[in-house]
């Protein structure tokens, strides 16, 4: 990384966390409740421009779109740009796994995903692959990785049953609500993405609503620290180049108190039930859980919908 890049990354970043003297900083609970802007200022509506061709609630941020959209064509090498999501994909499941294990379903229940972000669909497609799933629906706002899902998908007769695996080009403003609680998913996925939308609270607020009483909501995401800066932005996009340049954005980084927060006070969720698990990638052996870690850098993060 150049000398002078450094610099203005560090003083974008003092400017992120300074407050003024004289205003109160917002509580955990109410900084995820609202949107952020470039500067982590805490404002009333989101900082993105107006499309038309969307809901006008929409937390998806259009330059997101469009730089993952130049990424589809590598989503599927495991070697290009979405190689650190490869390897994160059997934690995913091991990590669901241990939130059910106290948990089980009844013999003849088989589970139904909803997968939000899916981008390429590295994790749904696994997913519709388990033997307990039943079926897996994947949405996307980005048409580009989509259109790349959809082709791998026909790679494999097992994700060709109808309704096995299911694309859809939509964000999650624009789902429809299930009408009945049988409509709902047992398991609704969210695997970093939540890094990546305009505004974090009200985004969770518009899922909630797709998770079954007594499923669950699992997630990815990164904690908003000096350290996760110099691991995701500094180390991975600037030095090893492991990661594509304008990927993360450090101020739309959640901390997993502040995930916590937001599900202690909102009805209907089992707050004490919230398990998290720190992450990190270490070259040339992949992924470690590491004890603590999600103070400081990725975890997953999953809470439970009360019966």
């Amino acid at each position: 990384m150049r000398p002078h890049t450094s610099v203005r990354a560090i003083r974008s970043i003092q400017r992120c966390i300074r407050q003024p003297a004289q205003t109160q900083r917002p509580t955990l609970s109410q900084s995820l409740r609202l949107p952020y802007t470039a500067t982590r200022a805490f404002t009333t509506t989101p900082t993105r421009p107006h499309n038309p061709s969307r809901s006008p609630d929409s937390t998806v941020d259009p330059t997101e779109v469009s730089h993952f959209n130049a990424l589809a064509s590598s989503w599927w090498d495991p070697h290009g740009s979405s190689r650190l999501l490869h390897l994160m994909n059997p934690l995913r499941h091991d990590f669901i796994a241990s939130c059910r294990f106290n948990d089980p379903m009844t013999p003849s229940q088989k589970l139904k995903y909803l997968d939000i972000g899916c981008g390429g669909g590295i994790f749904a497609e696994s997913a519709a692959r388990l033997p307990d799933t039943h079926s897996v629906t994947a949405i996307d706002p980005t048409p580009g990785v989509l259109k790349i899902a959809e082709g791998h998908k026909r790679r494999d007769p097992l994700l060709m049953e109808p309704g096995r695996l299911t694309y859809l080009n939509t964000s999650i403003e624009d789902l429809p609500l299930p009408t009945r609680p049988e409509e709902a998913y047992d398991i609704v996925t969210l695997f970093e993405v939540l890094e990546h939308v305009n505004a974090p609270g009200p985004f969770i607020s518009n899922l909630l609503p797709h998770v079954k009483p007594g499923g669950w909501l699992v997630m990815s995401t990164i904690a908003r620290t000096w350290t996760s800066w110099l691991v995701t932005n500094v180390m991975a996009e600037d030095v090893l180049g492991i990661v594509p340049k304008g990927t993360h954005e450090w101020g739309k980084y959640v901390n997993e108190d502040e995930l916590r927060g937001y599900f202690a006070k909102e009805p209907g969720w089992d707050g004490a039930s919230a398990r998290s698990l720190g992450v990190m990638y270490v070259p040339g052996l992949g992924w470690k859980e590491v004890k603590g870690g999600e103070d400081w850098g990725n975890y997953f993060f999953a809470v439970k919908r009360l019966e």
